[in-house]
């Protein structure tokens, strides 16, 4: 059953996210080769708790840790660990927030020193994929208007959308309805409405859109080892359009980056 959000559960929704925002800000300064991804678990735990916030993955069906960090031909779900990064690494870190009752959950795949040019194009393709799905996030249309316009920008340059993995309602839990898949028809799926709030999430690879899972039960990679990356917003339904939750502007602020792609959805 789909929950659709007044505007103060919005907002509240917006608070948990933007702590989201700010813990993925903290970690964006401590992305560097040398780092273990199991330091940046504890910086997050230990920031998100600072700020009034409860871990929203710890626990959560029984994982571990704070953050999934899920690096190079790893898609999601990865477990923090004490293998240092290495220059030319990507780095996906998914978070959640629990905070007055409402959860936030959004995600961005990290550079870690230089890499290589594929890569750059397969990292700005997904996120620009991102904003495409957003845009299409209004009252009227359709779920999969939003995964139709992720799969064509990705597809159109040979990527490959994983199936199996989709983005989600959000509210006062963590996964609720509508599933939003990454690939699919204009005009299927359920009507979109004021007051939906979803985590919009592409997973997307340089190569297969399939993936395996590991025998640990989390960490899922994709088929042919080739690289995969992963960014999600939490976006609201108001007055009729798409309404960004979640940002990125502290992930920017952080390693010196300028960007208006936020603009239109303020």
């Amino acid at each position: 059953m789909i929950k659709l959000k007044t505007k103060e559960q919005i907002e509240l929704i917006r608070q948990s996210a933007l702590l989201v925002s700010k813990t993925l800000g903290m970690i964006a300064g401590e992305i560097k080769p040398g780092i273990t991804t199991l330091h940046l678990d504890k910086l997050a735990e230990t920031f998100i708790r600072d700020h009034g916030g409860i871990p929203g993955f710890l626990g959560m069906y029984d994982f571990p840790n704070t953050l999934c960090v899920s690096p190079n031909q790893q898609v999601v779900h990865g477990i923090p660990n004490q293998t240092p990064l290495q220059e030319g690494d990507i780095l996906s870190v998914d978070c959640g927030v629990l905070m007055n009752g409402f959860y936030g959950d959004h995600a961005y795949t990290f550079q870690v020193g230089e890499v290589d040019p594929k890569v750059k194009d397969l990292l700005e393709t997904s996120k620009k994929s991102l904003y495409d799905g957003i845009r299409q996030c209004k009252a009227g249309n359709r779920i999969e208007d939003i995964s139709f316009a992720i799969q064509k920008t990705c597809e159109s340059k040979g990527y490959g959308v994983v199936k199996e993995l989709v983005g989600h309602g959000l509210g006062a839990d963590l996964h609720e309805d509508p599933q939003v898949p990454n690939y699919g028809k204009k005009g299927r799926g359920k009507v979109i409405k004021e007051g939906l709030v979803l985590a919009i999430e592409p997973m997307i690879n340089m190569g297969t859109d399939k993936i395996t899972q590991h025998s640990d039960g989390w960490t899922i990679t994709t088929r042919d080892n080739l690289p995969s990356v992963h960014f999600e917003h939490d976006v609201a339904v108001v007055d009729g359009k798409p309404q960004l939750l979640s940002t990125f502007k502290y992930i920017y602020q952080a390693l010196g980056i300028e960007s208006d792609e936020e603009n239109e959805f303020s």
